[in-house]
């Protein structure tokens, strides 16, 4: 697992080529944030979050539970997911706005158009009213509690 990359990831690139053609100026991996938000946009007060449908456990086309070990699987899914919360509530109570850019919304046979994916995550930036939102696949499907 040391190999996987954490940082830089392509659907991570896709959506800073695609926030920064529009003119959107982030930082990157905001160091002492909880849960280190992949995108940090300090004058919106928001964070964008890139997360990988199988290491943040979400229930969609991409995701399916390895068949080897599966308690280990299990465990270690199951504490990205709650460490997940865990984050995004201390970064409201920070009084950040958080967006989850799935994984599946840009890869996959259900993914959203690239353009698609950036209205809304530029709309919830520059204009959310939100505190919390989620871009995913065109149709999710929740098989986490399988």
């Amino acid at each position: 697992m040391s190999r996987i990359r954490g940082k830089d990831t392509r659907p991570e690139m896709l959506m800073r080529r695609g926030l920064h053609g529009r003119g959107l100026r982030y930082r990157l991996h905001g160091k002492g944030m909880p849960g280190r938000p992949d995108l940090v946009f300090p004058g919106y007060r928001a964070v964008v979050f890139v997360h990988g449908c199988f290491w943040h456990g979400h229930g969609c086309s991409l995701f399916k539970w390895p068949k080897t070990r599966a308690a280990f699987w299990k465990n270690k899914i199951g504490r990205n997911v709650e460490r997940d919360r865990e984050a995004t509530a201390a970064l409201k109570a920070d009084g950040w706005r958080a967006l989850v850019v799935w994984e599946c919304a840009l890869k996959g046979k259900q993914k959203r158009a690239l353009s698609d994916v950036l209205d809304g995550a530029e709309a919830f930036i520059r204009h959310g009213r939100k505190v919390f939102a989620e871009i995913a696949e065109c149709e999710s499907i929740d098989k986490r509690a399988s």
